[in-house]
């Protein structure tokens, strides 16, 4: 149960978006190692940024209060990196994981010295490393405040995995999770659900801590599923796969601004976080991960196995009055019946696989959806300065 709290008329929290994605050769289907490339050609571009991996680029969008405008930038940068990437003769497929070939581990790794030191300290992760993710940046009024919405976000990671799973695909076969990713970047030391931090010098504490232990080279570093950013006054949330096309962006920001909205109201109504076992949610987001929308969860407050729908509608009836409050409810409503009526990422990636035949079929087809609009209108913009770039 939970508190059904009023809301002021509209709370603009700012919103900002990175995407990871993957480049692809289009004759073979593998991995491109050709992200030093598109980004010479991009020409200092800041909203386009090198990841870990060479066959791996990143974008952030500029600081938002609605979504329209949001959608129409995350479209603008994957048609302006998808138009990069041409030009170097491979395609931009928005995939949790590269879904054709074998990864090439060290020789991939990106020429910069932070990236160096990362393969250098984790040399384990390096065979699967590469996947890619949709962070969202939600503004916050103060760290106080940061680290209890952290606390308030434990129990709905599961439903924000489960609607945005997009990696079901590795090596040229199913891999039988709808979230591949999810397992792989688990593997990092820090990579795990944020705690129930009583204040920020606990959350700073837990973070120094990470790192005097060598389990992430600094701040930047601890991947915590959803943390404080290190460098902006935002909670970040890093649990989803990137999305299969922009609007699945726009549905997981939405989603992630009302979360935070209300758990904020929470906050100041003098309301305690839901109190969640860490084990049961990590067992919600396994879950999760596997099976996707509309597989089985697991209700992180008492361990019951429940379908993801039902999971998931708790999660719409929790955020509604935020998201009414900003006018945002009839857009995640619309995206979010596309989800229940099995348009998910991960099942659109299934059913391109089946048809495709071939990996450069299938690189092509994913290639185009990325870049497909499927809701919003209004201009595309072109070039905007970067906003949030936290790695």
């Amino acid at each position: 149960m939970h508190v059904r709290l009023s809301l002021p008329e509209r709370n603009d929290l700012t919103l900002g978006v990175e995407e990871e994605f993957v480049l692809a050769d289009p004759a073979t289907g593998a991995v491109a190692l050709a992200a030093p490339r598109v980004l010479e050609l991009l020409d200092g571009e800041p909203a386009v940024m090198p990841e870990f991996l060479r066959f791996q680029i990143e974008t952030a969008t500029g600081i938002h209060t609605g979504l329209d405008g949001l959608r129409a930038e995350l479209l603008g940068l994957r048609r302006l990196v998808a138009d990069a990437a041409g030009q170097a003769g491979c395609l931009v497929l928005a995939s949790g994981t590269p879904p054709c070939g074998d990864l090439p581990g060290l020789p991939g790794v990106t020429a910069e010295p932070r990236y160096r030191a990362l393969a250098a300290r984790y040399p384990a992760l390096l065979p699967e490393a590469g996947t890619c993710a949709c962070h969202v940046h939600v503004g916050i009024p103060s760290p106080a405040l940061g680290v209890r919405v952290l606390a308030g976000l434990r129990p709905w990671l599961a439903p924000l995995l489960a609607v945005s799973a997009n990696s079901p695909l590795a090596h040229d076969e199913d891999s039988g999770w709808a979230s591949g990713r999810y397992p792989l970047w688990s593997r990092w030391p820090t990579a795990h659900p944020p705690l129930d931090w009583p204040d920020p010098a606990a959350y700073a504490a837990s973070v120094d801590g990470a790192v005097r232990r060598g389990e992430a080279l600094d701040a930047t570093g601890v991947y915590y599923y959803a943390r404080l950013s290190p460098k902006y006054p935002t909670v970040e949330i890093r649990i989803a796969d990137v999305g299969l096309t922009a609007e699945d962006a726009v549905l997981l920001a939405g989603l992630t601004r009302a979360l935070v909205v209300t758990i904020l109201a929470e906050a100041r109504a003098g309301v305690a976080p839901r109190p969640v076992r860490t084990a049961l949610v990590v067992a919600s987001l396994t879950a999760a991960a596997r099976g996707g929308y509309p597989g089985d969860g697991i209700d992180p407050g008492t361990g019951q196995v429940l379908p993801q729908h039902v999971l998931v509608g708790r999660l719409l009836e929790y955020v509604q009055p935020a998201l009414e409050a900003n006018g945002d409810f009839a857009t995640i409503e619309r995206q979010l019946a596309a989800v229940r009526a099995g348009e998910t990422g991960a099942a659109r990636q299934r059913a391109l696989f089946a048809d495709a035949g071939s990996p450069a079929a299938l690189v092509a087809k994913l290639a185009s959806t990325t870049l497909a609009e499927r809701g919003g209108s209004g201009p595309v913009p072109g070039r905007r300065p970067v906003a949030v770039q936290d790695g």
